[in-house]
């Protein structure tokens, strides 16, 4: 099974990548297509920088960095994954992605608001279950005290 993992160098986004790892201990065979989404530039950045390709270098920069702690994760379970940046509006870009690396799934994280949402998905992850044609599972993060024992760190008040 070939997976998608969308991250953006959040926590929130290393638990998804951290659940997909468990799905494989549990036995399930799959290979993971790591994917950051970069938002296309801002008008003042185009109309500073004048230079595409600077603006290009930048994105890949700033994608490769987002992609490290999920590859790192990746490597030390010996998964086997490939990477990939993009630029567009993150949800739609995450679905053309699923579709043109012939994923079967995605695994992302969601992001809760505040106490009042905090079950509520962020609008890309929002926007990803909506439209996506392949199942989409929405992993959320434990709690704090559940996460530092899963990072085996002292929860911190």
């Amino acid at each position: 099974m070939k997976i998608l993992l969308p991250v953006d160098g959040s926590e929130l986004s290393l638990w998804a990548v951290r659940h997909a790892v468990e799905l494989v201990r549990s036995g399930l065979q799959a290979h993971f297509v790591l994917a950051n989404v970069q938002e296309p530039p801002t008008l003042y950045e185009v109309v500073t920088v004048h230079d595409a390709e600077v603006l290009e270098g930048v994105a890949e920069g700033a994608g490769r960095h987002a992609l490290e702690g999920a590859e790192a994760l990746l490597r030390a379970a010996g998964l086997p994954f490939d990477s990939v940046i993009a630029s567009g509006d993150p949800a739609h870009t995450l679905i053309e992605l699923a579709e043109t690396h012939a994923c079967q799934a995605i695994v992302m994280g969601a992001r809760g608001i505040g106490a009042l949402r905090a079950g509520l998905f962020g609008s890309v992850s929002r926007a990803v279950l909506d439209d996506s044609p392949v199942p989409v599972t929405i992993v959320k993060p434990p709690e704090p005290d559940a996460a530092a024992e899963a990072l085996d760190e002292p929860a911190v008040d």
